[in-house]
């Protein structure tokens, strides 16, 4: 067995194990396995054993590995899990199926735009600075309504929102702002939780689970 599948299958048991602890029967979240950097030989062998979501962070390489492989498997859902430039925008409707990097109106109305000409729908999720953090991208939680409602009158398909904590805090406590402000948007979808903190988002129902290094292994 390869060593990407039994390493899918230790975090899958593990998060078994967390929604038998937690007494969540109705409840299981995605793994975004995230192959940014890997070659298509660490990833063929997860989609032979039937894994279907993948994130990929770079426009260009995603393009290199993805264009043929989602052609030959047409139930693949690609996502788009990095900081997202406009002037890439054209090039990812055609390949991914949802955006995890929603950030600012800028993009919110490229996006709109080009969903028009490729009629193609990205499932998307809002980028929250929960951290409040100058140096990372996210929409501000005071001006996250308004966001929200601009998002609609675009005809955006928000799905829910996503989150990256502040690295050396606890991520318990933004982990639950998230719960509570997706809650009051009224959305469904939860995209927080990596490979260091992944069992930790699954206590605040996060639905989309971005796990990296913990199946691929460590990155060059």
């Amino acid at each position: 067995m390869h060593k990407t599948i039994e390493n899918l299958n230790y975090i899958q048991n593990q998060i078994n194990a967390k929604l038998l602890k937690l007494n969540l029967n109705n409840y299981m979240p995605k793994i975004i396995a995230i192959s940014k950097t890997f070659k298509i030989n660490n990833i063929l062998p997860l989609i032979e054993h039937g894994h279907r979501d993948f994130g990929e962070n770079k426009v260009q390489e995603a393009l290199e590995k993805w264009t043929e492989l989602k052609n030959k498997n047409k139930n693949i859902k690609l996502h788009m899990v990095g900081k997202l430039q406009t002037n890439k925008v054209k090039f990812v409707l055609p390949l991914f199926d949802f955006i995890h990097s929603l950030d600012s109106l800028k993009l919110a109305k490229k996006i709109s735009e080009e969903q028009k000409k490729h009629k193609n729908k990205p499932k998307i999720f809002i980028q929250i600075n929960i951290g409040n953090e100058p140096q990372k991208s996210g929409i501000d939680k005071i001006k996250l309504a308004e966001f929200y409602n601009e998002c609609i009158n675009l005809d955006l398909d928000i799905v829910g929102t996503m989150c990256l904590p502040p690295i050396d805090n606890d991520p318990d406590t933004y982990f639950l702002e998230m719960k509570e402000i997706t809650k009051i948007l009224n959305l469904k979808e939860m995209s927080m939780g990596m490979s260091e903190d992944y069992l930790k988002a699954i206590e605040h129902s996060s639905t989309y689970l971005r796990i990296g290094s913990k199946i691929f292994g460590p990155r060059s």
